[in-house]
């Protein structure tokens, strides 16, 4: 009787083996379904840059530099007279000019022989000599190239060589567009610490970063970028460039992956600039402006948002013309929505001389409709914004509120304030622990508005307030001086 019970076993464990075996395979399945694919099946990643790097390289040059430099300045008075070490020392300082060089990149825009680089590659450069890709299509020597024309504020240079044959360049893609997304691959070139026609490859880590001029608008890369990279191209995998390598994020002075590329939607019109003026031409709209804090919201009518620019100040010129007044917040100029300050300042400066432009402003509740004809900033706002050093009057204190203890402009105050009589109120002091002081405002800053209306005594600043506080808002809005600079700044006014 036990013949049967062992064949029931049996067959008992094949069944088991076999559901056994059917788990393991199902769940093989479900682990390498689970697992990412080959690196070189993933959308949109190259498998090699090697095609890219070869047809755009034979456009990218080295830049070599060299200055003369005085030897004069060795050390000095380091050694007391009659010394054994005098003679020494003065043959060291005393061994005259001799001549510094220094290296970057650059890439060719133009078959004539038009090149982009950083103009901190070859400013104060007495010579500057164009290194080519070696090949047989490229000149074998080393040409010298002159200075087009510069602009400081981006930090792009526009040099030029001369060749017999034609040059093989590369053109600019849009930075803004679907091939520069975050997350792109790109590839730099370059001559980082003199490696000439060095290769880096990487995505794009963010856009539209500031670093600390007026016009930034860098892409942020991983793409190694190290010195001597300076004025390369950062390319798309389309082979276009879409920003000018300028600036490395480093403790060290290398490459830790956090690298900027001026991006070519401002290159463009600057290089296009150079190439016909030999200078920039940038729209000016002759205001100063900050942004619409949203502490500014409950003190300013009509403003829903903390958007736009705030214009602080209206001297002679464009915007003054077509009717713009401080206090004005610009909302909308040439048909694009203002967001920022930096937003504002772009457009206009990418905006030609003497263009007409619609702008809406928002003031007093209404919105308004104007055209301003725009200037050029860099013959103008020197003159409409000359600077001015900061004063600090001694004047006697007459009122105290928000924290902050006013007085009236007398007429020997005000030649040192840099304003009439009458024109607003002095700080003489500011509470330390208030929001008067947590907000930057110190003693010598003159008050020349409260609630979007002029000051001239007292009486003017206690009427503001009483408004403010009967209209049931929370903050005054305060304009504020200091030596040239004008800003607005919001209180409050409730406990």
């Amino acid at each position: 009787m036990s013949q049967p019970y062992v064949q029931t076993r049996s067959l008992a464990v094949d069944r088991f083996r076999d559901w056994v075996a059917v788990l393991c395979v199902g769940l093989a399945l479900a682990i390498v379904q689970a697992l990412p694919a080959p690196a070189q099946d993933l959308p949109n990643r190259p498998v090699t840059f090697a095609d890219l790097a070869e047809r755009v390289s034979p456009a990218v040059v080295n830049i070599t530099t060299s200055t003369v430099v005085s030897s004069n300045t060795g050390p000095q008075g380091i050694v007391p007279d009659g010394s054994p070490f005098e003679d020494f020392f003065r043959d060291f300082s005393d061994r005259g000019p001799r001549r510094a060089s220094a290296l970057g990149s650059g890439f060719v825009i133009s078959a004539d022989g038009y090149i982009v680089t950083n103009n901190h590659v070859i400013e104060g450069a007495d010579e500057i000599e164009i290194e080519f890709f070696p090949g047989a299509d490229q000149p074998a020597e080393l040409l010298p190239a002159e200075v087009v024309g510069t602009d400081p504020n981006t930090d792009i240079a526009l040099l030029k060589v001369t060749y017999d044959e034609p040059l093989q360049f590369v053109e600019f893609g849009d930075s803004t567009g679907d091939g520069s997304r975050v997350g792109d691959w790109v590839m730099a070139m370059g001559n980082p610490l003199g490696q000439g026609f060095s290769v880096s490859a990487g995505i794009i880590s963010a856009r539209n970063r500031e670093l600390s001029g007026t016009y930034d608008d860098y892409i942020q890369t991983d793409a190694a970028i190290n010195q001597g990279n300076s004025g390369g191209p950062l390319f798309n995998m389309d082979g276009q460039v879409i920003g000018v390598n300028t600036a490395i994020l480093s403790p060290n002075g290398g490459s830790i992956g956090i690298g900027f590329a001026m991006s070519s939607n401002v290159v463009v019109n600057v290089v296009e600039q150079l190439r016909e003026f030999g200078e920039t031409r940038r729209g000016w709209l002759g205001v100063r402006i900050q942004d619409v804090t949203p502490d500014m919201i409950g003190a300013v009518d009509g403003l829903d948002a903390a958007r736009g620019a705030m214009v602080t100040d209206v001297p002679e010129g464009p915007a003054m013309e077509a009717g713009i007044d401080s206090g004005d917040v610009i909302l909308v100029f040439d048909g694009v929505e203002i967001a920022d300050t930096r937003e504002l300042v772009n457009i206009v400066g990418n905006s030609p001389v003497g263009k007409e432009v619609p702008v809406t402003v928002l003031r007093d509740g209404d919105m308004v409709d104007l055209v301003v004809t725009l200037g050029r900033r860099e013959t103008a706002e020197a003159t409409a914004f000359p600077s001015g050093d900061d004063a600090t009057p001694d004047g006697p204190a007459e009122g105290s509120y928000l924290g902050l203890t006013l007085s009236e402009i007398t007429e020997d105050m005000a030649e040192e304030l840099g304003v009439a009589a009458g024109a607003g109120l002095v700080i003489t002091a500011v509470e330390p622990s208030s929001e008067a002081a947590s907000k930057g405002l110190v003693e010598g800053d003159v008050i020349t508005e409260a609630g979007q209306q002029k000051l001239s005594a007292l009486d003017d600043f206690e009427t503001r307030l009483d408004e403010a506080q009967e209209a049931g808002r929370e903050s005054i809005l305060l304009l504020l001086r200091r030596g040239g600079d004008a800003r607005f700044v919001a209180l409050s006014i409730t406990d």
